[in-house]
């Protein structure tokens, strides 16, 4: 469907995973924090592109995108979350009696947004197969810190048959404004990862047989930095719960 039909119907309250909706249209993570924090944020995700690619940052107390600039950013996501130093405090559907005038808010690139080029390439993805969130995890890598910013790398996972992983990570790697080619295949406990069967966030999946695991870098790596850092107040998507752009997925694609 259109990205604004989708939008629509995450406005009137359906809170679900947006992997696979409004194919071909690019999709991001969403992080809204004060003024006086913004700077710190921004140098974080300079300092730490691949997990976080900012593409756009809205003025203070805004709620409007470039890229869709029809949406609100306080409704539109099927799924928020509401910080207080550190700590959740609430997971609402929208974000409007939470919604202040000094927030920034940054959208940053998310690996969905490949998922749709992934399947053109006929790379199969057993989340979206088994109607599931994408699997997410808290590495051991620590990032580069910025001012008072500062935390773990966070990835996603895909278990990808061992023969198509060579595809998976040439049709990423194309697309380095939405966290590009894989950070890691192989071992998780080369990651710090010690079961993954117990996601962080999101889902656990079945392999199938002859599937490798890969990871990603990914965008809730500022979540985990919201945790670690522990800013007065913040507000997120939920881990899954993007912001559907109206902007093409091709628009991020070099080559």
């Amino acid at each position: 469907m259109p990205p604004r039909e989708a939008r629509r119907i995450f406005r009137e309250g359906l809170a679900t995973g947006t992997s696979g909706w409004a194919r071909g249209y690019a999709q991001m993570n969403l992080l809204a924090v004060p003024e006086d924090w913004a700077y710190d944020v921004l140098l974080f995700a300079q300092r730490n592109r691949q997990p976080c690619p900012v593409l756009d940052v809205t003025d203070a107390g805004s709620a409007v995108s470039a890229l869709a600039p029809e949406a609100d950013l306080r409704t539109d996501l099927p799924l928020y979350r509401v910080w207080q130093d550190g700590m959740l405090v609430d997971e609402p559907t929208d974000v409007v009696r939470h919604w202040r005038g000094d927030l920034v808010t940054f959208l940053v690139g998310c690996s969905f947004t490949f998922e749709f080029a992934l399947r053109q390439a006929r790379v199969p993805l057993r989340h979206t197969e088994q109607g599931r969130n994408v699997p997410m995890y808290v590495t051991g890598r620590e990032c580069r810190s910025a001012g008072r910013v500062h935390g773990p790398l966070v990835v996603s996972m895909r278990p990808i048959p061992e023969g198509m992983v060579e595809t998976a990570v040439r049709v990423s790697g194309l697309m380095p404004d939405v966290h590009g080619a894989p950070v890691h295949v192989g071992s998780p406990a080369d990651l710090g990862i010690a079961d993954l069967d117990a996601p962080d966030f999101g889902d656990s999946v079945d392999a199938k047989h002859g599937d490798v695991p890969v990871f990603w870098a990914c965008g809730v790596t500022l979540q985990a930095a919201v945790m670690a850092s522990k800013p007065p107040f913040a507000v997120t998507h939920a881990p899954g719960h993007m912001f559907v752009t109206d902007t093409p997925d091709s628009a991020y694609r070099v080559g």
